[in-house]
C-alpha cells in the first residue's frame, strides 16, 4: 500500500479549487514531494486521536489509523467519500451532522460537537469532535480537519485532569509530587501549610531543608516506592517541621503512589505522589490512653504483690519497683527524720531526710532498704526533695541542655546517680502528715518528666506512704509490746 493510501490522501481537493500548499491537506505529489507525503502519513498514523480531513466540498481527504480503529473503515474505504452520509452516519442524521461539521470552516477557532457515528459492522459510537478550518494560500477556507475520540475516553481524560486540579486546589490533605531526585515538584496548598513553606518556596528543595526530623524514614519510603511500587497500606511517619517558633513534631499518615509515563514502552518512573494527612492529635490520644492503661495495670499489680508482703517497708519497695517499668531509670525513698514533718511553717524545724530505699545504680535489680542506720542524707539547701516537703507537692528538676560533664556534676551535687539528668519528687503523705519524699530519676536517653508523669508519681507516692505509715505503726506497737 502506498503512503497516500496509508494516510488517506488524494491528489485533488476539488474540481475548481487550487491545490493548497503547506497550510492545507496535500496529496502525494504536493510541493514537498513523496518524502513529505511519507512524513505526513507517519505523523497522521502515529496520532493518539482519530483524525479525518475534508476539502471545501466536504470530500474526505485524510483518514488515519486511529479513525480506522474506532469506526472500522479503512483509509481506502473512507478517502474520496462525500461527507459521512450513508456510511459513517445514519441517513436521518446526515444533514444535521454535515451542517454542524462544515460550519467549522467559517467559524473562528475550534468547534466542539458530539455525534453518533456508525461503525463498519453497523454499531454506533458516540464521539466528541474538534473541528477547525484549514486555510489556503489566499487565506480562504480550503477545507477542515476533524479530530475525534470516543466520548468515554474523553470523559476519562477530563476526569483525570479534574481530579488532578481538585487535589492541588481543594484537597483537605497534603499532596506532593516528588521527582526521581526526591525533591518536591508540585505541592498543593494544604501540604505547603503543613511543611511551613509557600507552594513555590518548597519546589526543588531537599526534604532535609523542610523537615528537621524523620527525613531519613521519609526518603527511604520514597526510594522504596520508586523501586518496588506503592506499599500495601498507609504508613505513619513522625517528622519534625521547621517553624519560626522552633521544630514542631507531627505524625503524618502517608500514602504513596509511583508515577510512570504512559507514553513509554516500558514503565519509566516519573516520581512519587505522596499524599498525607495530619494524625498527630489522634496518635497522641492513642498513646496517652495506652500509657494510662499500662500504668493502671502496674498500680493494680503492685497492690496485689504488696498485699503479700509481711513487712510494710518491703511493700513500699514493691510499689517502687512496679512504678519504674517504662517510667524512670532510678528511684529513691527518703523519709523525714523523726517520723513526720510539721506542716506549720512557723514552728517547723529544718527538715532532715533519711534514705530508706533506693534502686541499685549501674544495673537492674529490686529496690533495697538502706535506712536501717538512719543516717541523714546531705541535701543542700534548695534541694528538690526539700522543696517538695516544704511545698507539700511535686517538684520537677533537670540538668538542661549541658555537656555530659556538667550533667554528671549536677547529679552528684544533689546526691543522685551520676547518669541522672531529669528528676521528679513526690511528697509522701498519710493521715495528714508528711512522711518523706520519693524521687524518680531519668537518664539522658529519656524525655523530661511532664505533668501527666507527676500525676502518676503522686499515685505511687500515696501507696508508698500508706505502707510506710503502716510500718511506723508496727514499729511503735512492737516497742509498746516490749
Amino acid at each position: 500500500m502506498s503512503a497516500s493510501r496509508r494516510s488517506g490522501t488524494t491528489d485533488e481537493l476539488g474540481p475548481d479549487e487550487p491545490e493548497p500548499e503547506r497550510d492545507g491537506p496535500k496529496g502525494d505529489h504536493g510541493p514537498e514531494g513523496p518524502a513529505g507525503a511519507d512524513l505526513l502519513a507517519a505523523l497522521l498514523d502515529g496520532m493518539d486521536a482519530a483524525l479525518c480531513a475534508f476539502d471545501a466540498h466536504g470530500v474526505v481527504t485524510h483518514w488515519n489509523r486511529e479513525a480506522e480503529r474506532i469506526l472500522g473503515w479503512s483509509a481506502a474505504e473512507a478517502v474520496g467519500r462525500a461527507g459521512f452520509a450513508g456510511w459513517a452516519v445514519r441517513s436521518a442524521d446526515a444533514e444535521e451532522v454535515e451542517r454542524r461539521l462544515m460550519s467549522a470552516m467559517h467559524a473562528p477557532g475550534r468547534q466542539v460537537h458530539e455525534f453518533a457515528l456508525l461503525t463498519k459492522d453497523g454499531g454506533r459510537v458516540l464521539v466528541r469532535t474538534q473541528s477547525a478550518a484549514v486555510r489556503g494560500p489566499d487565506g480562504r477556507p480550503a477545507g477542515l480537519y476533524c479530530a475525534f475520540s470516543e466520548v468515554h475516553a474523553q470523559i476519562d481524560l477530563e476526569r483525570s485532569i479534574a481530579l488532578s486540579e481538585a487535589l492541588f486546589a481543594d484537597a483537605s490533605w497534603g499532596v506532593v509530587l516528588v521527582d526521581a531526585d526526591l525533591r518536591p515538584a508540585v505541592v498543593n496548598a494544604h501540604a505547603a501549610r503543613a511543611l511551613g513553606a509557600g507552594r513555590a518556596a518548597a519546589l526543588g528543595r531537599p526534604l532535609g531543608e523542610l523537615l528537621a526530623q524523620g527525613v531519613e524514614e521519609l526518603e527511604s519510603a520514597l526510594t522504596h516506592v520508586l523501586a518496588e511500587g506503592a506499599p500495601p497500606a498507609p504508613a505513619e511517619i513522625w517528622v519534625g517541621v521547621r517553624t519560626p517558633e522552633g521544630d514542631r513534631r507531627r505524625c503524618w499518615r502517608s500514602g504513596f503512589v509511583r508515577l510512570a509515563s504512559p507514553l513509554a514502552e516500558e514503565p519509566v518512573p516519573l516520581g512519587v505522589a505522596w499524599l498525607f494527612t495530619d494524625v498527630t492529635e489522634a496518635k497522641q490520644s492513642e498513646q496517652e490512653a495506652s500509657l494510662l492503661r499500662f500504668r493502671t495495670n502496674q498500680l493494680h499489680r503492685a497492690a496485689r504483690a504488696a498485699a503479700e508482703c509481711e513487712d510494710p517497708a518491703e511493700a513500699a519497695t514493691v510499689h517502687l519497683d512496679f512504678a519504674l517499668a517504662g517510667f524512670a531509670d532510678h528511684a529513691l525513698v527518703d523519709t523525714v527524720a523523726g517520723g513526720t514533718h510539721s506542716d506549720d511553717q512557723d514552728t517547723a524545724a529544718a527538715v532532715r531526710l533519711v534514705r530508706l530505699a533506693a534502686t541499685p545504680s549501674g544495673g537492674p535489680g529490686p529496690s533495697l532498704l538502706t535506712g536501717r542506720a538512719k543516717l541523714p542524707v546531705r541535701y543542700a539547701e534548695g534541694h528538690p526533695a526539700l522543696q517538695c516537703v516544704d511545698r507539700i507537692g511535686s517538684v520537677r528538676a533537670g540538668a538542661g541542655s549541658v555537656p555530659p560533664e556538667q550533667a554528671r556534676a549536677w547529679a552528684l551535687a544533689r546526691q543522685w546517680p551520676p547518669e541522672a539528668v531529669h528528676a521528679l519528687c513526690a511528697v509522701l503523705r498519710s493521715r495528714g502528715r508528711t512522711l518523706g519524699v520519693v524521687t524518680f530519676l531519668r537518664g539522658s536517653g529519656r524525655a523530661p518528666f511532664e505533668r501527666s508523669d507527676a500525676s502518676y508519681a503522686e499515685d505511687v507516692a500515696v501507696r508508698i506512704a500508706a505502707a510506710l505509715d503502716l510500718a511506723g505503726l508496727a514499729d511503735r506497737l512492737g516497742e509498746g509490746h516490749e
